[in-house]
């Protein structure tokens, strides 16, 4: 899920575009699919949750945190990377387990989700305004439905798997 989700996202921004932006639009799709999807939100809480998957979890996204945000915060080691992880995971585990409602909506969870976590990256406040900026102005939940629908038809053909209405 997870690979073919950064794949969608690198298509999306294209090939030469900043990887803080491909982090926020990689990020604020996870957050939307499980927002749209139970299935998908009992899924990500569990992977974000179970000891063995959280792991996993923690050292592959803290060795791609570490290739993305280096550039801000140059004196970092791996391990300093993968403590941010764990903080940061912790976010996003919060974030997709809580629904939205009507005061804390999609667009409000993904801006203070990328508020939060990109201010832990130093990342300078301009930048981060522009990254905000660009995700207001996509259709992420038309996006993340084409994510979900292209995950669907993946698993299908791996596993067997069919989603019962």
């Amino acid at each position: 899920m997870f690979g073919n989700q950064f794949d969608i996202s690198g298509k999306m921004v294209g090939e030469n575009t900043s990887p803080v932006l491909l982090y926020a639009v990689e990020t604020c799709l996870q957050l939307t699919l499980a927002e749209l999807n139970e299935n998908l939100r009992e899924i990500y809480v569990e992977a974000y949750t179970v000891p063995e998957n959280i792991e996993l979890i923690h050292k592959k996204t803290a060795v791609q945190l570490q290739k993305i945000f280096v550039p801000y915060l140059p004196d970092y080691s791996a391990s300093d990377f993968y403590e941010m992880e764990i903080g940061t995971s912790a976010f996003m585990r919060g974030y997709m387990a809580r629904p939205c409602d009507m005061y804390f909506t999609l667009e409000r969870k993904l801006a203070r989700f990328l508020s939060m976590s990109l201010s832990v990256f130093k990342v300078p406040q301009e930048e981060q305004e522009a990254i905000l900026s660009y995700i207001e102005n996509l259709n992420i939940r038309e996006i993340a439905n084409k994510v979900m629908q292209q995950l669907f038809v993946t698993l299908e053909m791996k596993y067997e798997f069919t989603l019962t209405n």
